[in-house]
């Protein structure tokens, strides 16, 4: 057999300069021979294998400096009252439109997007100082959404997790994730009055990506705005008025939470776009607006409450701040200020007013304004791609 008609490749070869040090040997890349040149360097060291499975998540990068001071200078987003549309109804399959920062700076000079973040605003109003357990006007139509979220709560119990190995996604979630697929539009039709019926097709793809992804099995900030698009998109109806504004937030949106804590546990969802230690939270972010605002003025309860856990027990079940705390505190070990050090820095913010203004200037900048996340934003007839 003929010698190889090629020479030996490698990377990096010895400096000719020492003749007398050792050689060390590798293989050449193309025909699997020796060579006289130093294998390259392990992707992964022996003492530190590659782990058998890598979550898909953003990497945890420390908050950039200009960012926060972006942040901290940028107006307190304001409440706007949600302008309701009037027939004729032009009702449509909601697309995605936002590829770029240009979108993004688009949708957020325009009127939808002025709207739609002034009514999360007024979310958070509505729920000022009040406990969840606070009696509040309960309409049909609020009642009947709980009810829906009841359902999805259900199906939970339903469809069991399989057994795996892997840490995250379990696959039964695509079995739940399928099952709303194919009930969306009755459940639409639970609380939609006859003449908006043909509203399914724009507000039931809203709805359905509320709760996760069912390909990636994962759930993350953008979901969760979803949610309150569709929620947007009620108001657009007039289905949800102002005077439900508090039920929204105190009796929908604390059932939604319900909903999504059990889906993240039962079916181990990925968190999606995750920052890591660097983020607010692993999956939400509006729970934080709407639970702060509840603690303004509060007499004794100040953001420094949260290290005091005789206040977390008693008092989650009525103020959703301390519930997210709570809950971040079951699922992560280790220290506080470790695993969650940007919620540690706003415990020493002095009074809620501030937290709340910060963290509703931090959700449009950070959420709101973020391609990765608003990619998957769905406009329609009822909020509009202008």
């Amino acid at each position: 057999m003929e010698a190889a008609d090629h020479q030996h490749c490698s990377q990096s070869p010895q400096s000719p300069s020492s003749p007398t040090s050792t050689v060390s040997t590798g293989t050449c890349c193309k025909c699997g021979g020796p060579t006289t040149f130093p294998p390259p360097p392990p992707s992964w060291s022996e003492s530190s294998p590659p782990p058998a499975y890598r979550p898909i998540r953003a990497p945890a990068i420390p908050p950039d400096t200009n960012t926060q001071r972006a942040i901290i200078l940028a107006p307190v987003p304001q409440a706007q009252k949600v302008p309701v549309a009037s027939p004729p109804y032009f009702f449509q399959t909601p697309s995605k439109k936002i590829q770029s920062p240009d979108d993004i700076r688009h949708f957020q000079d325009s009127d939808s997007g002025k709207n739609f973040l002034g009514f999360v605003v007024a979310l958070s109003e509505s729920i000022r100082g009040h406990k969840i357990s606070d009696p509040c006007h309960q309409s049909d139509t609020v009642n009947s959404i709980v009810a829906v979220l009841d359902s999805l709560i259900q199906w939970v119990e339903e469809i069991p997790p399989v057994q795996l190995a892997g840490r995250y996604g379990n696959i039964a979630y695509r079995t739940w994730h399928s099952r709303l697929e194919s009930d969306c539009d009755s459940l639409m039709l639970r609380f939609l009055p006859e003449q908006l019926h043909s509203a399914t097709i724009e507000i039931g793809p809203y709805f359905m990506d509320s709760f996760g992804n069912s390909s990636r099995i994962d759930y993350g900030t953008g979901h969760e705005t979803n949610f309150a698009a569709w929620l947007y998109c009620l108001a657009r109806l007039g289905l949800i008025k102002e005077e439900d504004y508090h039920a929204v937030v105190a009796r929908v949106f604390v059932r939604y939470l319900e909903l999504m804590r059990k889906l993240q546990l039962v079916y181990n969802l990925e968190p999606a776009g995750s920052h890591g230690v660097w983020g607010l939270d692993d999956y939400h972010f509006l729970p934080f607006i709407f639970g702060s605002s509840q603690l303004i003025d509060h007499k004794y309860m100040k953001p420094k409450s949260i290290h005091n856990q005789d206040i977390l027990e008693n008092f989650s079940n009525d103020y959703l701040y301390l519930a997210c705390i709570a809950f971040i505190k079951k699922v992560k070990k280790g220290l506080f200020a470790e695993h969650s050090p940007m919620l540690d820095d706003i415990s020493g913010v002095p009074n809620w007013n501030k937290v709340n203004s910060g963290l509703l200037k931090m959700y449009k900048a950070e959420v709101l304004e973020k391609v990765p996340i608003m990619q998957h934003f769905l406009f329609g007839w009822l909020i509009k791609w202008e």
